[in-house]
C-alpha cells in the first residue's frame, strides 16, 4: 500500500516547525494577504523563503493558499505576489477563483496548482475539466462522499486531496455570505467573523423586546453551528478511494492542536501502511482528539449512513481534558534539566504527560521549577516564561507539555 500524504495546517513558522516535526509530510500556509484565514497570523513573503527553506532541509513539502475570491482591487497586489512565490519555488499554489488560476499561469508557471475546496469539485467530469486546464490535484468540496471519491478516481487521473479533520462550515463549500451581510467583513475575502457560531434567538415582529430561545437552552441556540469532522477512523476507506492527501483543517488553531492532530493522522495512516491492528490503535487515538476538541465530532457526508446530528446544538457538551502548559526547547546533560517555554500555569508537584514527535507519550512528575534567575519556584504562571525543570535526555526538543485531567 502507498503511504499518503499528512497534509497540515501552518499559521506561523513555529506551527509549521511543529506540523513537519508531528509526521506532515506538507503544511499549508496563507501569505499576509490573499488566503481565507486572515486571522491565523500568516506569512510574509521573507518568512515564506524562510519556511520554504525549512521543508527543503526536511524533505518536506510547502503549499501556499492564495484562496480568495479577489476584486479588481486586488490583482495587482496578486501578481506582484505571485511573481515572488515564483522565485521561492513553493511546492503548489492552492486556488479558487479562475481568474487567479490564469494569472498564476502566466506569473507563476513552473509552480503546481492544486484546486481548493473552495471551487466545489464534486464529480469525475469537473476534475478532468480542470485536470485539462493545468491543474494537478483537486481538493474535494467536503460535501462529497467516500463512494463518489471511488468514482471520481476510476474516471480521472487528476491527483485528489480530501479534508478529514476540522472546523465544518455549514455553507457550500466553505463559500458563505452571513459575515459579509451581518458584519462587512467577506468570508470569501478572508475575514470570516463566524457568525455560524454565533446564539440566535426567535424574535416575534410585536414583541421585539422578548427574544425567545429556539430550543430550550438558557444560552441560546447555535442553529448553523456545525460540528468538527472527524475521519480518522475511516482512513484506510480514504485510502482505498484514490485520495493521496489527507488535509487537516486549522491554521488559526494552536501548535498543541497541529502536534496533536498531526501526529494521530501520522500514527493512523502509519499502522495502515505496516498492516497493524486498527482496532487496537483507533480508541486510544480518538481519546487523543477528544482531549482537544472544541465541539463533537462528525463524518460529514462522507459515509452512506448521512450522520443526522450534524449541527453542534450545544457547544459546551464537549470534555475537553488536555491542558498545553510548555514546550521543550532543550535538555541540559549537565544540569539535568530541561529547557521550557511555558504556556499555561502548572504546579511543583503536577504529574506532566509529554507528547513526543514519535512513539507513545512520556510522564513526568515535576520535582523543581526553576525561573531564569536561578530561583526555584512552585508555580509557572507567567505566559511565553522560559523555565527549567527536572527532566532526561529521552525528552527531545519539540515535545509539549500537558496536564490530563481524568473523569472520576
Amino acid at each position: 500500500m502507498k503511504k499518503i500524504e499528512i497534509l497540515s495546517p501552518a499559521g506561523n513558522l513555529e506551527k509549521l516547525e511543529t506540523a513537519y516535526l508531528y509526521g506532515a509530510d506538507a503544511a499549508y500556509v496563507g501569505g499576509k494577504e490573499f488566503s481565507l484565514r486572515s486571522k491565523a497570523g500568516n506569512f510574509s513573503i521573507e518568512e515564506i523563503k524562510i519556511a520554504r527553506e525549512i521543508s527543503i532541509k526536511l524533505n518536506k513539502k510547502l503549499y501556499v493558499a492564495l484562496n480568495i475570491f479577489p476584486h479588481n482591487k486586488d490583482i495587482e497586489g496578486i501578481i506582484s505576489y505571485l511573481k515572488e512565490l515564483e522565485k521561492i519555488k513553493v511546492d503548489a499554489i492552492i486556488i479558487s477563483d479562475t481568474g487567479v488560476i490564469y494569472l498564476a499561469k502566466k506569473y507563476a508557471p513552473s509552480i503546481p496548482i492544486h484546486l481548493s475546496t473552495q471551487s466545489n469539485t464534486l464529480n469525475w467530469p469537473s476534475c478532468n475539466f480542470w485536470h485539462e486546464q493545468g491543474i494537478e490535484r483537486v481538493v474535494l468540496g467536503r460535501e462529497v462522499s467516500l463512494d463518489e471519491i471511488k468514482k471520481i478516481r476510476e474516471n480521472s487521473e487528476v491527483e485528489l486531496e480530501a479534508f478529514v479533520h476540522g472546523a465544518m462550515c455549514m455553507a457550500y463549500s466553505g463559500r458563505c455570505m452571513l459575515s459579509m451581510f451581518m458584519t462587512g467583513k467577506s468570508a470569501n475575502c478572508g475575514s470570516c467573523t463566524h457568525p455560524c457560531r454565533w446564539e440566535y434567538y426567535v424574535v416575534e415582529k410585536q414583541r421585539l423586546d422578548d427574544p425567545m430561545p429556539i430550543e430550550e437552552d438558557e444560552r441560546g441556540t447555535y442553529i448553523f453551528n456545525s460540528k468538527d469532522l472527524c475521519m480518522l477512523p475511516y482512513i484506510k476507506d480514504f485510502i482505498d478511494s484514490g485520495v493521496i492527501s489527507l488535509k487537516i483543517e486549522g491554521r488559526m488553531k494552536s501548535i498543541h492542536y497541529v502536534a496533536t492532530v498531526t501526529k494521530a493522522y501520522r500514527q493512523i495512516a502509519d499502522a495502515i501502511l505496516n498492516g497493524d491492528d486498527l482496532g487496537r490503535i483507533i480508541p486510544g487515538l480518538m481519546e487523543e482528539l477528544k482531549g482537544i476538541g472544541e465541539r463533537d465530532y462528525t463524518t460529514g457526508f462522507y459515509l452512506p449512513e448521512k450522520d443526522d446530528e450534524m449541527m453542534q446544538y450545544n457547544p459546551h457538551n464537549v470534555i475537553k481534558n488536555i491542558k498545553f502548559v510548555g514546550k521543550v526547547l532543550e535538555y541540559d546533560s549537565e544540569k539535568e534539566l530541561i529547557t521550557i517555554e511555558q504556556r499555561n500555569k502548572f504546579l511543583t508537584g503536577d504529574i506532566l504527560e509529554i507528547l513526543t514527535p514519535v512513539g507513545d507519550n512520556l510522564t513526568l512528575k515535576v520535582e523543581k521549577i526553576i525561573n531564569k534567575d536561578g530561583l526555584k519556584v512552585e508555580s509557572a504562571p507567567h505566559p511565553r516564561e522560559i523555565l527549567y525543570i527536572n527532566g532526561n535526555k529521552n525528552i527531545m526538543p519539540g515535545s509539549l507539555l500537558r496536564l490530563r485531567s481524568y473523569d472520576d
